[in-house]
């Protein structure tokens, strides 16, 4: 409508009306835009006529400043349905292997993992060991190697282990004590006829402190074992055994 005004004060005829509809403050119904066209182009035309202005306007131009509504558009994303795919799958994986370790002992990746978290540890042959004399050096007790390789001594002394090892097992008879001592995983000794034992099974026992004690009343018998086989090789170098090169 301002367009016309303005023509008019400057008589220049007018032919296009440009009308410009803009968007309230709130949404009301919505109005055909057609119909608006034919109401202001009527309202213009009327005026024309009113005021004797020889141009009518036969065209009318529009603009629509409302915002358009955005439409959203769904796009298919092949890469993130691939992506979450593949975690589904490595959960399920993951957790059968869970299963599968958790249920079965001898599976391929235990023995894997247990090779890893517990390495190996190749244990020394007892001929590396070096023994110890039994009894006190301060003792009277002779000591002396009988047949087969047992060890024997009467006396009133202290007794010691050959070398470090765990005591296995204490059995008592007739007021005698019989102590078995692990020093490896095969070998071992045995000793008999003790009178007291300071040590319980499951104590660690070390070469230089005894862990008994003969009052001389009987004969003491210290044999050694490689698992059940009794050990020979070796003699007394006085009280000391030594291994046989």
């Amino acid at each position: 409508m301002d367009n016309l005004e303005y023509a008019e004060m400057l008589e220049i005829p007018v032919s296009t009306v440009n009308v410009v509809k803009k968007r309230g403050f709130f949404r009301r119904k919505a109005v055909q835009k057609e119909d608006l066209k034919d109401d202001v182009l009527a309202s213009v035309n009327s005026r024309a006529e009113a005021e004797d202005v020889s141009v009518r306007a036969d065209f009318i131009q529009t603009e629509d400043l409302t915002e358009p509504v955005a439409t959203k558009t769904k796009t298919s994303d092949g890469t993130n349905t691939i992506l979450i795919a593949e975690a589904v799958a490595a959960c399920l994986l993951a957790g059968g292997i869970f299963l599968t370790n958790a249920l079965v002992d001898n599976t391929a990746i235990n023995n894997l993992v247990s090779g890893f978290s517990q390495p190996t540890v190749q244990e020394i042959n007892y001929t590396d060991l070096e023994l110890s004399p039994v009894v006190s050096q301060l003792s009277d007790a002779e000591v002396s190697q009988a047949a087969g390789g047992v060890i024997t001594f009467t006396g009133q002394t202290a007794v010691y282990p050959v070398c470090d090892g765990t005591v296995s097992s204490v059995t008592e008879s007739d007021g005698l004590y019989t102590v078995e001592i692990a020093h490896t995983s095969t070998f071992s000794s045995v000793f008999t006829g003790l009178s007291n034992v300071y040590y319980a099974a499951g104590d660690e026992v070390k070469a230089n402190i005894p862990f008994a004690y003969s009052d001389g009343s009987n004969e003491v018998r210290v044999s050694m074992y490689d698992g059940d086989t009794v050990i020979s090789g070796y003699t007394l170098d006085g009280a000391v055994p030594v291994w046989n090169s």
